[in-house]
């Protein structure tokens, strides 16, 4: 009894590691790339091919970012609150205007393909209007994040439930279920990994887009930083600035990778539902 137990252990600690061994040597090309390319940045302005004034070397950088992080740090958190504001919102509003352009064919006809080339618009020809109806307060700036966040989770959505096969629907009607039912339960759990596709393509420029924002026209936050940082042509506090964005998007996109993975379970489950058998 005690052996089996011991083995049935065994058995699920095998796949885990095995699992976690796969993902290392997966992302261990990424991390040697990452390494040698910063290796050779270094030794290129070290040895002066490059201006320091042009391109600051990652070993300043760093300086520079652990230096002032105290004053860093405040703008980091303004930023951070406009882009996980506007980002949930930005969901939230893209899934339902893409629900609602879905259910109306007059709608959809008449307003997707302004939607679609809405997510051609440059942020910077339309940031003044917002600053004029919105001011420099953190609330505009959630606005803009919200707004240009929007545009390719609504898009998503619709192609979404536009490629849901219809034998779904024919399958749970002839079950008994609304069609409200059949949206909410069915249509959109089989669109769900579309969506995700569009909420990764916002998650991606979120928090650049409220830096973006910022830049033209705030009080606080990591583009008035980049723009100090400009001004004063102190080149690795751009740089710092900069990694700083990098990084908390990394952070938001592992984050919805996380979330797709806790309430879709695998995508490779979806692609191969025989895999585990």
């Amino acid at each position: 009894m005690a052996q089996s137990h011991v083995q049935q252990s065994q058995a699920g600690q095998w796949p885990l590691s095995h699992k976690l061994k796969s993902v290392c040597i997966k992302r261990l090309p990424t991390v040697i790339t990452v390494v040698l390319l910063l290796f050779v940045w270094e030794a290129w302005v070290r040895l002066g091919h490059v201006p320091s004034t042009m391109i600051a070397a990652p070993s300043e950088i760093a300086q520079a970012t652990v230096e002032t992080w105290p004053t860093l740090w405040p703008a980091t958190k303004v930023t951070l609150l406009e882009g996980s504001v506007g980002f949930l919102l930005a969901v939230a509003c893209g899934i339902l205007i893409g629900i609602l352009l879905y259910c109306s064919r007059i709608a959809n006809a008449a307003l997707f393909p302004l939607l679609s080339a809405a997510q051609t618009m440059p942020l910077i020809s339309i940031a003044p209007l917002f600053l004029i109806w919105f001011g420099f307060e953190v609330s505009g700036k959630i606005v803009i994040v919200t707004v240009f966040g929007l545009f390719p989770i609504a898009v998503q959505t619709i192609r979404g439930l536009e490629a849901v096969p219809q034998f779904y629907s024919d399958v749970a009607l002839t079950c008994g279920a609304t069609r409200t039912w059949t949206l909410w339960h069915v249509k959109l759990r089989v669109a769900a990994r579309q969506i995700y596709g569009g909420i990764r393509v916002s998650a991606a420029y979120i928090f650049a887009t409220a830096a973006t924002a910022e830049y033209l026209g705030a009080r606080k936050g990591l583009g008035i930083w980049l723009q100090a940082a400009y001004n004063s042509f102190r080149t690795p506090l751009i740089f710092s600035a900069t990694l700083v964005i990098i990084v908390i998007t990394g952070i938001l996109m592992c984050l919805v990778n996380l979330s797709e993975r806790l309430l879709l379970g695998p995508a490779d489950a979806d692609a191969d539902p025989d895999a585990d058998q």
